[in-house]
């Protein structure tokens, strides 16, 4: 018996399916659950300073933390001198020397432990450095 034209092809919807699966099953895996800020870090007050906003950060801005005893963090990965330093000349190759940096220093940490990292931004040339601190809540007004 010969095929007619009037028979009609039908597309099997399984495969796709599966693949449409596994990339759902994919992307949630791989979703970042947790945050990359060190929640151990107590942050100074400061009354006076700029409120950072997600609107208002540039999107090239860098993060390096200084927990009390003085280790380094970029997104909750510890790192010596040295490797800030690669880093850091890593990114001004690529970026130039015009990115932001806020260093989130703990309030106990040692001055001359936060030194180490603006020394460090210092002979890379970046000079666009920020404190994050905790702005004073204000009273609700009446």
């Amino acid at each position: 018996m010969a095929k007619t034209r009037s028979d009609q092809c039908e597309m099997d919807m399984t495969p796709m399916i599966d693949v449409v699966f596994q990339l759902i099953i994919f992307f949630v895996v791989t979703l970042k659950m947790t945050s990359d800020t060190n929640k151990d870090i107590i942050l100074e007050d400061g009354k006076n300073g700029v409120i950072i906003t997600e609107k208002n950060r540039p999107p090239s801005t860098l993060e390096i933390e200084v927990d009390k005893r003085g280790m380094i963090t970029i997104h909750n990965a510890r790192m010596n001198q040295d490797q800030l330093d690669t880093i850091l000349r890593n990114r001004v190759n690529k970026l130039g020397n015009q990115f932001p940096i806020l260093i989130r220093a703990d309030f106990r940490t040692k001055h001359e432990e936060v030194k180490k990292v603006m020394d460090i931004c210092t002979r890379r040339g970046i000079w666009k450095l920020s404190f994050v601190a905790i702005q004073e809540h204000k009273a609700k007004k009446k």
